[in-house]
């Protein structure tokens, strides 16, 4: 399907998408992403009427009106980011936001989509509900977090960074000053995210131990908790990263990561001893030692999730292609607060 039809299909189903009363799951049957680079271009695959059509009502002026009146505290309780983060986050994202498709129609603001989208993945609130809030139309809110998430996906390589040269030394005296373990580059483990049950013929692999789909994102971290390397939105067991094919570039004076005993025995991740009740004092130290380091990773994960909590739930896609590209832009957003100084304190230690 071209464009142009794409647009005039998606032009005449609007009053319907912003009239019906459907949910998320709707709109996923309704889209799927594009490969063109906007997002405007999708193909339409099946409308469904639940009742007769109803004028939703929405909330006018939340943008203009309430957001710029909330305080630097509230702003980041709903946007989970200070409003200078969110400036500077706007400010990469925004002119990717504003190219012009080929619609007439306009565009919607920059700024709109971005809050629109952080919203979204900040609180378990439907789609519905924050077409309401944000007074757009169902087909909007899917073609802007499509748009956000594809934007910081393209800045994945600027702030998602493995650590070399001085940068590599600075990771490492971190975790020697906070865990007494040396020649740490990173902490590295595996989480799951739950998901809807894929629809393809692949489902039994996304069912993890715990009985419910799930895919997996193993990640590597330094102490104060940046990513450096994220694996995210697959099946199946964790992998052991590309950077360990050249460890003279990537692990620097015999550098090496901590993980934990899921992981195999590699001259470039430490794992602890297995206490079978007969370590020496030296192994329950070099346990110790590496545990102290190894919990950055699981306090990175605990940060990420609870920060932006649609991942700590379960993600509404029902495009496995979709995945990935969703939770490395959560990855790009949790470093930037950090390497921002815009912290996020945890409530709980339920880390999931």
């Amino acid at each position: 399907m071209n464009e142009n039809r794409a647009f005039a299909i998606v032009s005449a189903l609007q009053e319907t998408l912003d009239s019906s009363s459907d949910d998320e799951e709707l709109i996923s049957l309704i889209f799927s992403s594009s490969s063109s680079e906007e997002t405007d271009g999708v193909e339409v695959y099946a409308v469904q009427r639940r009742g007769p059509m109803q004028k939703r009502p929405r909330i006018e002026e939340f943008v203009e009106r309430t957001v710029p009146g909330f305080s630097s505290e509230e702003f980041k309780s709903h946007f989970r980011m200070l409003p200078e983060t969110f400036e500077f986050v706007l400010g990469h994202v925004g002119p990717l936001l504003s190219t012009a498709g080929p619609s007439s129609r306009p565009q919607t603001p920059a700024k709109t989509q971005l809050l629109l989208v952080l919203w979204l993945m900040a609180t378990p609130d439907s789609y519905r509900s924050a077409c309401t809030k944000f007074n757009v139309g169902k087909a909007t809110c899917v073609r802007s977090m499509r748009r956000v998430c594809r934007a910081l996906h393209t800045l994945a390589r600027r702030f998602i960074r493995w650590p070399e040269g001085q940068r590599a030394q600075e990771v490492i005296g971190e975790f020697v000053r906070a865990s007494a373990f040396p020649g740490v580059i990173g902490a590295i483990d595996g989480t799951h995210i739950e998901i809807n049950k894929p629809k393809d013929d692949e489902h039994n692999a996304y069912c993890n131990r715990k009985g419910y789909p799930s895919v997996q994102v193993q990640s590597i971290c330094t102490y104060k908790l940046v990513f450096t390397s994220v694996y995210a939105g697959h099946a199946g067991l964790s992998r052991i990263p590309d950077y360990m094919a050249d460890p003279a570039r990537y692990f620097p004076n015999d550098s090496h990561l901590v993980g934990d005993s899921a992981y195999p025995i590699h001259p470039c991740i430490m794992v602890p001893y297995k206490d079978n009740g007969h370590l020496t004092s030296l192994q329950k130290n070099y346990n110790f030692c590496l545990s102290s380091a190894r919990t950055s990773i699981e306090r990175a994960f605990g940060v990420w999730k609870n920060r932006w909590r649609r991942i700590l739930d379960r993600l509404p896609m029902v495009t496995m292609e979709q995945i990935p590209e969703y939770l490395l832009a959560v990855a790009v957003l949790h470093n930037i607060c950090i390497q921002r100084d815009d912290l996020f304190v945890l409530s709980e230690t339920n880390y999931k």
